[in-house]
Formats: structure tokens, C-alpha cells, sequence
């Protein structure tokens, strides 16, 4: 099905089932331990051997030698896959380092070596066993000394231009009698998912199965057959449940790769689990960031000149963190200018992590909307509000297909109690507690990916949706269940999802906050198709069908829909694929964050008190699950900024809170009651669901929203997260 032209009314508009706040119908599944995750597939892969990676221990260098003997001749050993026995290995397009290193070491904790047992135990002591020494050479870790040399990235599909410029903002900026010029830094950050990066990796013959834990099924197929050297046809990749990703598992991985070439070597199926310490450094993670940004306005409060510089740096070959990127977009000003550079270190890969570019770009610019705003004295709300553009500020000639920014700002504004802030910081105080409120806007891209399906109606009305779509907890299962349901005209009940397998149809895979949107369009696809079959197979005209209460109706007509299928039933199978209208309209997803704080005025604790969340993100197909989507964001949000970082050793070139005890994250005591809104929207140019993304908008703007409560409690103007006591103390009110 191509879609090239604006949505119409379709049966999706009939809001029978979806738009409900349905429970995940993979909920009793999970609940009672019966969901099958990559590393518990005894099922499928029984008398599985197990295997423990060993990372690299230095950063930098090459392997001088590596004595195996101990540990080969340790209890239980079965094999020890290394560089020098793995045979040839290609590396695939969507890593940046090797999975398995050696001789050459790119990075800290790279995989070098993979011990194989009978038993987890017996593999993780010979892994001890092995004597590596290396041979390092000296690295480049430190992004604030590599920055001032660091060239602007290069263009990409995802990153877009590395550097635009509309206008002359030079010029507009020192002419303006109200600037702002300041720096802001972001850290180092970890997925850190609950599920560990896992797989099972079983051979027949020549073909490849491995169940893991994956976000993007067909990229990762593609992957695993380059860097093994054998044809995709030959890779089956399996992961209907996923414990976390949030971008983490966006590819293939150390465990997927060694796992395959561990049981390729012992010929029998092979398990492993990258353990907790290898994964901050031996993933993906998101990178730290060096963000200046400029603004200048006039004394009426509109801005005139608006500039973004954006510096991270990664591995050679490596992409930006696209911090800028929503600038390009988000407030109106004639003169303007954003840039992305690109450092060449030699830490671990940085790449995708929840709302990439916009998370960390938002944490910046959403400050520094603040300090404009008190340098203007402005209301914060009110600086944004006047600041609002229906068009896309670097192409006036493109409007938004919608933007109900200002309506997510004025609602927030008004449920949150936001006339009751004090413009001037540090007067509200609760005994030891300074209290404070803070705003941010949110914003993030709606993106769209071609999806298939294949939908499969027996002759008990059971429908059947097969796509090898994720779900990494986000609802898929239900969303999908949903828009079969209301398609086919049959009850929740009468629908069976599987996802998850190379063996199905290809879909748009879950990143880049496309996937619930794309993904049900792939499903609606093949559910018209199917109707189209039902009703040439019941002799029915195409126009004027009606499915509905597991009946196919038509002139007068009515035939149980399970009669349609016959004995041997009916399939059919379709692929949304997206034309160019996002090129003719803009398409993003607004919203507003607000964020109460209370900080002891004698330890500079920082509490947040209560949290609000206004989205516009066009049809919500699930509020239960949508709901649920965001506040797990917003969760996020108060993570990076008040505790998230990966602390970073930059002699060495490591991070060193590499666990979970180490790598602080926001748990229930830390996170009070929050409350989300949807505001009423339909988006007909983003897909045939007039939905649009909405588990990445709910993390933009959130760290900035809590910075700026904290300033409003205390004074203290924090502008290098996160926001630790450290940074807070020396600048507390005084305590009289």
C-alpha cells in the first residue's frame, strides 16, 4: 500500500478498539514468567552449552600474546573462540568497531575472547584462567580537548546537514540589545536496561537461528550475515520479547556474533549474556556533549538570532550526537545558524539512545530559554508562547502538518498551577525544603519507516498477525491486536500477534520513536487486503463492506466472518510504504513538561515533587500504553538530570561505573505521582492511523524542566549536567 496522499475516513476512524486504554495482552505472559527472552530458550535450543566474554583491557593498542592453555584445560571447557581461530569476519553497517577484536583494540572492554563450557560456572572461571598482555598506545579521551579541532560531521540520512545557516546571524546577534551566550555539557550516558544484551545461537547445516535481544530484526539479520560472511537466507533471527532496549539493541552485538561462532565451534547450540560490568563499555551508549548556544532578541522579547553548536565525539567512522537538530525547528527567529562536530576519540561507540540529538539538545536549549526569558523579564511559558511558529523557521515555505505547542504549554500552564511561581528565585520555602517550578518545551521528530505484514484468518474467525516487528515493552503486542481488531470487525480476543522473527514479513522495527505508527499501518495494510479477499471469496462487491461484530455485511447481506475462510482460511500480506508528504509538511510531535522541586536549603538534596507532561502526538492509539510510554520517559528525564552519568576515567580511556550499583538511575523512591495529557489530535499526512510517535517525546525537555526548578528553588544556575549536590552547594541561599 502506498501512501502518498493525506489519510481519508477509514475503518481505523471508527474507534471501536482502537484509541481504548486496553491492557498489554502480553501482560499475563510476563507476569507469570512464561514470556520466552532470548537467553531462556531452552525450548528451542535444549542442552545448550554457555559462554562468557572477556573484554579487552585496555583502550587502546594491540594484543602482545594470549596464553589459553589454563584455561582450556579448565574443568568443563569446550572451546575458546578468539580472533585467531574465528576465521574470516566481516564487520557489519551498522557497527562502528569490530564485535571481536584482536590483534588491534579499538575500545575498552571490546570483546577479544569467548570461553565456552557445559555450565555459566565453569565457562566464567576458565575465563579467568586466560593471560592476556597487551601492548597499549595512547588514546584520545577527553571530548573538551579534542574539541576545538573537531571538523563538522558529515551528512547522513538520520543526522541531516551538519552545519545550516538562514539569514545573518552574525550580524542580527551583536546588534540585538538582548543576548545570551553560554555553554552547556551533557555527559556520558548508559542504556542500562534491565535485560542484559543475550542470545542463543544454534547451527543446522549452514543456517543460522539466533534468539536475541533485538530491536531491528532485518537490519540485524543483514548484519550477522555480513560480518559471518554467508548469505541472509541462511540467518533466521528471533526476539519476541525484549527486556529493554531504548536504543541499546538498535543492532547486533558482541553476545549475537560470539554466540553464533561459539556454538559453530562446539556444534551444539550456545548461550550468552553480556555481563553487567561489559555492557557500559562494550555497547553503545549515549555520548557526552559540548553544546554552546546563542540567542538574541528584542526588547518586545522576540528572538532575532538563534545559534546551536553541537560538539561529541566518537570512534572513526562514528556519528554525532545531533543536539542541534530541534533548533532548526522549534521557536521562530529570522537569523540563524546550528552546527554539529564530530571528535574522533577512542571510547566506547556512542550511538542511538532514547530521542538521540533531541534529549541532550533539549536539556541545553531549553535552559537557556529560560535564562532568555529572565534576561528579558519574561514569564517563561509566555517567552515560548510568543516565540511560537506555525512554519518550519529555515523553510517558511513548509508548514507544520500540526503544532499544538502553544496549546501544550497554555493547558500545562494552567492544570500544573503555574500562576503561582515566583519569577524571582529562591522565595518559596516549605521548612528546610526551597521549593521551585519549572517549564520546558518537548518536541521530537515524526518519523516513518516502510512495514510489512501478514495477516492469516482461519475458519474460527481467529485472526492471525504475523510482522517481525519488536516489542521492547512499549505495548506493541496490543497496538497491533488493536488495529487488526478494528479492521476485521472481530473482538480483541480474536486476534493472535507473533513478532519478532526474521521468517516474517519485514517491519519498520522499533527506534527512532517510528515504530507503533509505521507498524500498525503495515498491519492495516494486510488487514485490507484481507478484507478485500474476504469479500471476493463471499461473492461481496469492495465498496460498501461492512466488517463488524465478526460479520462481513454488505446489501443486505450478513455472512459470519469465519465463513469467509474455509477450511484451508486465508492470508494475505501487504507493506505500508511512506511517499514524500513529510517533504512537503513537517512532521513533529509537541508537548510541555512541567516539574516542582523541593531543595534542602542546608544539603542541597533535590527532591521532585510532582511532575506534569502535556503531549500532542496525533491519534494515541493506546492512552493506557501511551501513558505508560511517558512517564517511563519522564522517568528518564529526571535520571540525566539529577544522577545519570557514565563517569569517565580519561587517562585510561574507560567508564568506570560500569554496573548498576555505580551507574545511578532513578528508582520508585525518587520519582513522585505523574500525570500525563493527551491533547486531542489527528495527523492524516503521517499514516493511514493519523497517529504519530510518542515513546521519545516524553524524555525531550524533561531535564531542562527540572534544571529550571531548581533554579527557581535555589539561584543556582546549573549548566553542566547532571545536577549534582557538588554543583549546587557553594551557591545555596543562605540558610537565615
Amino acid at each position: 500500500m502506498k501512501f502518498d496522499t493525506p489519510a481519508t475516513t477509514n475503518p481505523i476512524d471508527q474507534l471501536k478498539v482502537i484509541g481504548k486504554p486496553t491492557d498489554r495482552i502480553d501482560g499475563p505472559l510476563k507476569t507469570t514468567g512464561t514470556a520466552p527472552y532470548a537467553y531462556e530458550r531452552h525450548d528451542a535450543a535444549p542442552n545448550a552449552a554457555y559462554g562468557y566474554i572477556v573484554g579487552a583491557g585496555i583502550a587502546r593498542g594491540r594484543i602482545a600474546s594470549m596464553d589459553v592453555r589454563a584455561a582450556r584445560a579448565s574443568p568443563g571447557v569446550l572451546a575458546i573462540v578468539t580472533a585467531e581461530n574465528a576465521g574470516k569476519l566481516g564487520k557489519g553497517n551498522f557497527n562502528t568497531a569490530k564485535l571481536l577484536g584482536g590483534p588491534e583494540i579499538d575500545h575498552y572492554h571490546q570483546a577479544v575472547a569467548l570461553v565456552v563450557a557445559n555450565t555459566f560456572e565453569q565457562a566464567r572461571a576458565a575465563a579467568q584462567l586466560l593471560r592476556i598482555t597487551y601492548a597499549s598506545t595512547p588514546g584520545k579521551f577527553n571530548l573538551a580537548a579534542e574539541k576545538d579541532g573537531a571538523p563538522l560531521a558529515k551528512a547522513s540520512d538520520f543526522s541531516g546537514e551538519p552545519e545550516t545557516k538562514v539569514g545573518d546571524f552574525a550580524g542580527a546577534f551583536a546588534a540585538a540589545p538582548v543576548q545570551l551566550d553560554a555553554t552547556y555539557t551533557t555527559p556520558d550516558q548508559s542504556h542500562a536496561m534491565m535485560e542484559p544484551h543475550a542470545t542463543t545461537a544454534a547451527w543446522q547445516g549452514d543456517k543460522l537461528t539466533v534468539w536475541t535481544a533485538n530491536q531491528m530484526i532485518d537490519w540485524s539479520v543483514g548484519d550477522m550475515a555480513r560480518t559471518l560472511g554467508i548469505p541472509k537466507e541462511d540467518v533466521r533471527l528471533v526476539s519476541p520479547f525484549i527486556g529493554g532496549g531504548f536504543g541499546g539493541k538498535l543492532w547486533v552485538r558482541a553476545d549475537a556474533l560470539l554466540a553464533a561462532l561459539g556454538a559453530r565451534a562446539v556444534k551444539r547450540p550456545v548461550k550468552v549474556a553480556l555481563q553487567r560490568p561489559l555492557m557500559m563499555n562494550n555497547t553503545t551508549h549515549r555520548p557526552a556533549t559540548i553544546q554552546r548556544i546563542r540567542l538574541a532578541a528584542g526588547r518586545d522579547g522576540k528572538l532575532t538570532a538563534i545559534g546551536h553548536e553541537g560538539w561529541s565525539g566518537d570512534l572513526p567512522g562514528g556519528s554525532p550526537e545531533t543536539a542541534v537538530n530541534q533548533t532548526r525547528l522549534l521557536y521562530a527567529g529570522a537569523n540563524r545558524m546550528t552546527a554539529t562536530r564530530l571528535a574522533v576519540l577512542d571510547l566506547p561507540e556512542g550511538n542511538a539512545m532514547r530521542a538521540p540529538g533531541e534529549a541532550p539538545g533539549m536539556m541545553a536549549l531549553e535552559i537557556a530559554m529560560d535564562e532568555m526569558a529572565e534576561k528579558l523579564g519574561m514569564d517563561p511559558v509566555e517567552f515560548r508562547v510568543l516565540n511560537d511558529t506555525q512554519v518550519d523557521p529555515e523553510k517558511p515555505e513548509r508548514p507544520f502538518s500540526q503544532r499544538q505547542l502553544v496549546q501544550c504549554l497554555r493547558t500545562g500552564a494552567q492544570t500544573f498551577g503555574w500562576n503561582r511561581r515566583i519569577a524571582k528565585p529562591g522565595q518559596l520555602r516549605e521548612g528546610r525544603w526551597l521549593v521551585g517550578l519549572g517549564v520546558a518545551s518537548a518536541f521530537r521528530n515524526n518519523l516513518t519507516m516502510k512495514s510489512g505484514a501478514r495477516v492469516r484468518l482461519d475458519n474460527t474467525g481467529l485472526v492471525t498477525v504475523e510482522t517481525d516487528m519488536t516489542d521492547i515493552g512499549t505495548g506493541t503486542y496490543t497496538v497491533i491486536a488493536q488495529t487488526a481488531a478494528e479492521v476485521m470487525g472481530v473482538p480483541l480476543q480474536k486476534v493472535f500477534v507473533r513478532l519478532g522473527d526474521s521468517a516474517f514479513p519485514v517491519s519498520a522495527g522499533s527506534g527512532g520513536q517510528w515504530g507503533a505508527n509505521s507498524s500498525t499501518s503495515g498491519v492495516y495494510a494486510a488487514c485490507m487486503k484481507l478484507r478485500e479477499a474476504v469479500a471476493h471469496k463471499l461473492g461481496m462487491p469492495q465498496e460498501g463492506v461492512s466488517f463488524a461484530d465478526s460479520m462481513v455485511s454488505a446489501g443486505g447481506r450478513s455472512v459470519p466472518l469465519a465463513e469467509a475462510a474455509g477450511a484451508k482460511g486465508l492470508v494475505a500480506e501487504d507493506t505500508i510504504e511512506f511517499g514524500d508528504l513529510s517533504k512537503k509538511v513537517q512532521q513533529s510531535t509537541f508537548g510541555a513538561h512541567f516539574v516542582e522541586v523541593g531543595v534542602d536549603i542546608y544539603t542541597g538534596e533535590i527532591r521532585v515533587r510532582r511532575m506534569l507532561a502535556v503531549c500532542a502526538a496525533g491519534r494515541i492509539l493506546n492512552p493506557k500504553s501511551a501513558r505508560s510510554q511517558v512517564i517511563g520517559a519522564m522517568t528518564m528525564g529526571v535520571g540525566a538530570a539529577l544522577m545519570e552519568e557514565l563517569a569517565l576515567d580519561k587517562r585510561h580511556g574507560f567508564f568506570v561505573n560500569h554496573d548498576l550499583a555505580g551507574y545511578e538511575v532513578p528508582v520508585h523512591a525518587d520519582i513522585p505521582h505523574q500525570d500525563v495529557i493527551f491533547l486531542d489530535e489527528t495527523d492524516p499526512t503521517s499514516s493511514p492511523m493519523k497517529a504519530k510517535g510518542v515513546g521519545e517525546l516524553g524524555i525531550c525537555g524533561v531535564g531542562a524542566a527540572v534544571a529550571n526548578a531548581v533554579y527557581n528553588a535555589t539561584g543556582a544556575r546549573v549548566r553542566d549536567y547532571p545536577i549534582t549536590l557538588d554543583k549546587l552547594l557553594g551557591s545555596l541561599p543562605a540558610v537565615v
